[in-house]
This record gives C-alpha cells, sequence and structure tokens, in this order.
C-alpha cells in the first residue's frame, strides 16, 4: 500500500497565480491527494477546477473541517475576515499558513482573529509571482529555485514548521527562516519599493498630455522597468499600507540617493554621475550573475 500524500487534504483561498500555482507544483510531485478551491468570484472557482488547479469547490466552514493545510493566497486586507470565519470550525490538527507580502500585520491580524488557535498557524510567503493574475496565470514550475521565507511564532511546534517547509520542498523552493520584522524591512527594499516606484512611474507618463506619443515610442527599457506596474491594485494597496512604515522609511533613501544623481547632473557633474552609474552597474551584474538571473 502506497504511503499517504504529505498533504491529504489542501485548501487553497485565493485560486490565482500563488495559490494555484502552490496546488498544481504539488499535483505535479504527487504530495497532495484532494485540493480544495476557496474564493469571492465563482466563475474563477469553476475555471480552476476546469484547469484541474482544484478538485472541488468549497466554503470556509468546509475548508477548515476537511483540509490538512489551509494556504492563504489572498489580499492582505482579506485576511482577517478569512481567520475569523474558519477559526469556528477549524479541526485541531489543521495548519494554515499564508503567502502574504508583509508579516507583521498578519501575525498580528492571525492572533486578533484565531486566539488561542495561533500555534497553528505559520506565516510565509512565497518569493515568486508575476503582473498576471488569476487562476490561467498558475504555473506548476512557479517555484523551482525561489526563495520561501517562513516566519514562525513562537508558539508554532517543531512538527508545523518542518510539515511546511516540506511542503515547499516538495515545490522545488528553498526555504528561509527570518522574523516578521525584518521580513519587512527586507522586502519592502526589494520588492514593495520597486513596485512603488514603477507605479508612480507609470501613472506620470499616462497623465502627460502626450502620453500616446510616449507609449508609441516607448521601447525595452520602459518595458522592464514597468512591467510589474501591472500588477493587481488591491493586492498591492494592501501590500503598502499593510508594510506603511518600512516603506516610507526606504522611500527617504531612495529620494536621497535620486537627489545625489540629479545634484550631479544639475552640475553636470560627470565624474560624479559616471561614478554613481557605474556603482549602480556594477551592483546590478554581480546579483545577476550570483542569482543566475538576467
Amino acid at each position: 500500500m502506497a504511503p499517504p500524500p504529505l498533504v491529504p487534504v489542501l485548501a487553497v483561498v485565493g485560486v490565482g497565480l500563488i495559490g494555484g500555482s502552490l496546488a498544481l507544483a504539488l499535483k505535479r510531485s504527487g504530495a497532495v491527494g484532494k485540493v480544495l478551491g476557496v474564493g469571492r468570484q465563482l466563475k474563477s472557482l469553476r475555471r480552476a477546477q476546469e484547469l484541474g488547479l482544484i478538485d472541488e469547490i468549497a466554503t470556509l466552514e468546509q475548508a477548515a473541517q476537511q483540509a490538512d493545510l489551509i494556504v492563504l493566497a489572498t489580499p492582505i486586507g482579506a485576511m482577517a475576515s478569512v481567520l475569523k470565519a474558519l477559526r469556528p470550525h477549524l479541526r485541531e490538527d489543521t495548519l494554515i499558513s499564508d503567502a502574504g507580502s508583509t508579516k507583521v500585520d498578519v501575525v498580528g491580524v492571525a492572533r486578533e482573529a484565531l486566539g488561542e488557535r495561533i500555534s497553528q498557524f505559520v506565516p510565509g510567503h512565497p518569493i515568486a509571482g508575476a503582473e498576471t493574475v488569476g487562476p490561467e496565470a498558475a504555473r506548476a514550475d512557479l517555484y523551482e529555485g525561489r526563495n520561501v521565507i517562513l516566519t514562525p511564532l513562537e508558539e508554532n511546534s517543531a512538527n508545523a514548521r518542518e510539515r511546511l517547509i516540506a511542503v515547499w520542498e516538495c515545490c522545488g523552493a528553498r526555504v528561509m527562516l527570518m522574523d516578521p520584522a525584518t521580513h519587512d524591512e527586507v522586502l519592502a527594499s526589494v520588492s514593495h519599493v520597486p513596485h512603488f516606484l514603477s507605479s508612480v512611474f507609470m501613472w506620470q507618463v499616462a497623465s502627460s498630455s502626450n502620453s500616446d506619443q510616449r507609449f508609441a515610442l516607448a521601447g525595452t527599457g520602459f518595458r522592464d522597468f514597468t512591467r510589474i506596474a501591472a500588477g493587481s491594485a488591491e493586492v498591492w494597496r494592501d501590500i503598502f499600507l499593510s508594510n506603511r512604515e518600512a516603506v516610507l522609511s526606504q522611500l527617504h533613501e531612495v529620494r536621497l540617493a535620486l537627489d545625489q544623481a540629479e545634484q550631479a547632473l544639475q552640475d553636470q557633474d560627470g565624474q560624479a554621475l559616471y561614478e554613481f552609474l557605474e556603482r549602480a552597474a556594477l551592483a546590478r551584474r554581480f546579483w545577476a550573475s550570483r542569482s543566475g538571473l538576467q
């Protein structure tokens, strides 16, 4: 007799790129038995079922009663209501995690919503994504070679941590452990602020009087810099508000760097401008080489 799968029943709340890709990856590796899909839009859930991301459509109550692992892949602003709805029906052995891009606020929300059941919640954040959304965006290989950060709580058991680590490793991910505050500070710099700046720039171009002409002439540099601005406004609004202090702090640092570069340009200081650009170029090349990205 074959051993039971690592996750006999998985419930994904929010079956889009992140949640759908997790389901597909676990299905591909044989690590999951049945996948329940939970969400706000029945049409989207039916599409996820057609695509094979989920096996059944379920309510939050059904997910809490049946699932061995529940993963919240919803906008951060929706997590409080979801966790509160799960709590009355939650089995004692069910593990809950999330895929939220901030962790301090999420942990606070989880503590308030789950109360004494907080030990069942292990916060997480897969560092993977794209500007595409919806069930059609899901890919079984999304997490291969990607980092997934877990920010375990002191109430979490070693078994709970190890179960969740094993789940993500089955998806091909590298799992890192970090405290929530450090996570939020680092991700503000390398994820949240880049999206903020890309969106601000895209808004400025789109609002210009000759935006049609600008878009007609835009090339690959414009495409690469603005790609992430196409992400979900609801998701990113919640991320910015949830990680507000860290984002504001990093924006201040960016403004200082911008002032430095702008001053060199105003002064026509070619050497200072060259040194600024060269340092940035070398840092980008080193990062790309080390990470295997281009």
